[in-house]
């Protein structure tokens, strides 16, 4: 496993945008997420890792509101949003894709994205952007194609664009590059590194494709039964004793 050679930008004394403060999620006798805590910065790519069941999307349904924490803190854009419900914080700007991809199969690309988009403009403007979200997303040509009928990597792009549309500055990426060929995965990268760079858009992703996370993310935080065993850049992470015995398997 090797790491692409990127440019980290010192943030220490930035004012992250997000800030997870020690989150605990338990489910009965199950802790799912365990005292979590790490910062993410505007235009930073954080990469999740774990194996099967570390509480990755748990994590991720905590802070987009679909899940309350039981103890712990959530703080974005200078609010604290500790629970606040999903409604909340996408209107903040928290925008998140799901694993499983489930567009509106009997509407087409461009008003799937309207949707979103409608949460904060007129029906004028948010048919505007979301026109403009689906180009930016490399999907101009099938602008009015019903989404029912679109390919895996279509779909994938399309479920970006929603989480996009609502004009978010942090997105939420669950497993994005799941299924895709090897071009594909390379465009997906290409794209998700640009809205980063030009929109100072924050992305946390959750991937179990470390080419693409390892040379996408300028952190990479890994969870292991809940509990975030490392945090660092990704060069070291790929050497670090713990996540391989966690995550890749020991020799042993």
């Amino acid at each position: 496993m090797t790491a692409t050679s990127f440019s980290p930008v010192n943030k220490d004394s930035a004012v992250p945008l997000m800030q997870i403060d020690n989150l605990v999620r338990r489910f009965g006798g199950l802790v799912a997420v365990n005292q979590v805590s790490f910062n993410v910065h505007s235009g930073e790519i954080v990469g999740l890792i774990g194996p099967n069941g570390a509480g990755k999307t748990t994590l991720f349904n905590i802070i987009s509101g679909h899940l309350k924490a039981d103890s712990g803190r959530l703080f974005f854009d200078g609010q604290d949003i500790t629970n606040a419900r999903a409604a909340k914080c996408a209107r903040v700007g928290i925008g998140r894709t799901f694993q499983i991809v489930k567009p509106l199969t009997t509407l087409t690309v461009h008003e799937n994205v309207m949707v979103g988009a409608l949460l904060n403009n007129s029906l004028k403007v948010a048919r505007e952007k979301a026109a403009h979200i689906v180009e930016r997303v490399g999907m101009g040509d099938l602008m009015h194609r019903l989404s029912g009928s679109l390919t895996l990597e279509s779909r994938k792009r399309l479920e970006l664009a929603r989480a996009l549309s609502v004009e978010p500055k942090i997105i939420l990426l669950d497993e994005i590059l799941a299924g895709l060929n090897a071009s594909e995965v390379e465009e997906s990268i290409h794209l998700i590194r640009n809205f980063a760079q030009e929109d100072k858009l924050a992305v946390i992703m959750i991937e179990h494709n470390l080419h693409a996370v390892m040379s996408l993310a300028q952190k990479i935080v890994v969870l292991d039964y809940g509990v975030k065993i490392a945090q660092d850049v990704p060069e070291v992470i790929v050497r670090d004793p713990k996540v391989v015995a966690a995550y890749l398997g020991s020799d042993d």
